[in-house]
């Protein structure tokens, strides 16, 4: 049976508690009719409410950020979710220190395309909320460093895309880390790809621990061909399968010598997995998921183990497993109030978009915990900064090393 820490992203990830107070929101057209004056009414119908903009929290490193996305094809595998599909189609998202952002606009938060289908997964009504631009620049030109950058890749939760990790990408990115976000078509609620095809969550089956399994080693594979496609993009060679421009200062960016993986529920076991099957992972970080097998068999390599507030139970029994096989380097924390929506961008999120959609502040702390959304997401940017860049950089800050007074909300649990 599938252990106590989640292994996917609820499709709702703003939680119940949105889908119960929207569904009392009138539908357009019955808006409308409510809202429209008789015909002889001399009063003007009420102006619709300006839609409310979402934000995202700056990031605090020195270097301004660049951000291109990338369709690739692994074309030595047959979609193993639609069979229909002669190849395997990721999209991929590379966020890197730029050397000037003048005359390239943000990226936004999410593709214009996946917008409709995000809102309708969330039960967002439709033109209510402005999600958010980020703070990186589509194509700028890359700032390659001396020698590349380290290299951090990152996955999402099962039923999840790439964006919801852009708070934690940013703040990696903006001290010098290139990031490369995998969207993992059809175990994804929603991937765009060029020209506006939107591919979404197409598991059919119950989620048991044999459809985990599964989706374990898809997104195992996908990560090591992310990898190939690195390495030649690195050397000059535009991987993108429509050949789109990239930025021409990408070549020689990445320091393949200095790879790590991040990941959030599935996607941290994902990270377990694929360091394991991969040598050119050198440190993985598990946001709150479960680790399946082979996620649960250890390497040589460090990893760390991120996750929500415990409680009084027990361990998840795949981390305690994890750990007694696990003989690299190795953590475990516990952020203090949290839940295991707290370690995607809904933790800043949801708060802003409360009022408008009508949830009650128990509701909120139902879904994103009681801990302050500043105050968690502070502690997550550092201890994981903390962490790459003491095994991919050499740096230590001696965060990691015992607990601090200056994080009462980080636990040492080993």
């Amino acid at each position: 049976m599938l252990n106590d820490r989640r292994l996917l992203s609820r499709r709702a990830l703003l939680g119940t508690a949105v889908a119960s107070a929207v569904a009392s929101v009138p539908t357009a057209t019955a808006a409308s009719a409510q809202s429209r004056p008789a015909a002889d009414s001399l009063v003007a119908a009420s102006p619709a409410p300006a839609p409310v903009r979402l934000t995202l929290p700056a990031p605090t490193g020195p270097h301004p950020l660049g951000t291109v996305s990338l369709h690739l094809v692994d074309r030595a595998r047959v979609d193993p979710w639609q069979a229909s599909r002669p190849a395997r189609e990721l999209m991929i998202q590379l966020w890197y220190p730029a050397r000037a952002a003048h005359g390239h606009p943000p990226a936004p938060w999410m593709s214009p395309g996946a917008v409709t289908f995000f809102e309708q997964a969330q039960g967002i009504p439709s033109g209510t909320l402005l999600l958010p631009v980020t703070h990186a620049h589509l194509a700028a030109p890359v700032d390659r460093g001396r020698g590349g950058r380290p290299v951090v890749l990152y996955s999402p939760g099962l039923r999840s895309d790439r964006s919801l990790g852009t708070v934690l990408i940013e703040e990696l990115t903006s001290h010098g880390y290139l990031v490369v976000a995998i969207d993992h078509t059809y175990d994804a609620d929603q991937v765009e790809f060029p020209g506006g095809r939107v591919e979404t969550f197409a598991i059919t089956g119950d989620i048991d621990d044999a459809l985990i399994a599964e989706a374990l080693a898809v997104r195992t594979a996908d990560t090591r061909f992310v990898l190939d496609q690195l390495t030649a993009l690195n050397a000059g060679h535009n991987t993108d399968a429509g050949r789109r421009p990239l930025p021409p200062t990408i070549a020689g960016a990445f320091d393949l010598s200095r790879v790590g993986m991040l990941g959030h529920s599935l996607g941290g076991a994902t990270a377990a997995a694929a360091i394991r099957a991969d040598r050119r992972l050198r440190a993985g970080v598990n946001l709150d998921g479960s680790l399946p097998p082979p996620a649960t068999d250890g390497t040589d390599r460090p990893f760390l183990l991120f996750g929500s507030d415990p409680g009084p139970g027990p361990e998840d029994p795949s981390w305690d497993k994890f750990w007694a096989s696990q003989y690299g380097w190795k953590r475990e924390l516990a952020l203090i109030g949290s839940t295991h929506t707290s370690f995607t961008d809904l933790e800043t999120l949801l708060p802003q978009a409360a009022p408008t959609l009508g949830l009650t502040p128990s509701q909120v702390t139902q879904a994103i915990g009681t801990l302050d959304p500043h105050h968690a997401i502070h502690a997550q940017r550092d201890y994981l900064r903390a962490f790459f860049d003491l095994h991919l950089r050499h740096l230590d800050n001696h965060l990691l090393r015992r607990p601090s007074p200056r994080y009462p909300q980080i636990r040492f649990l080993r």
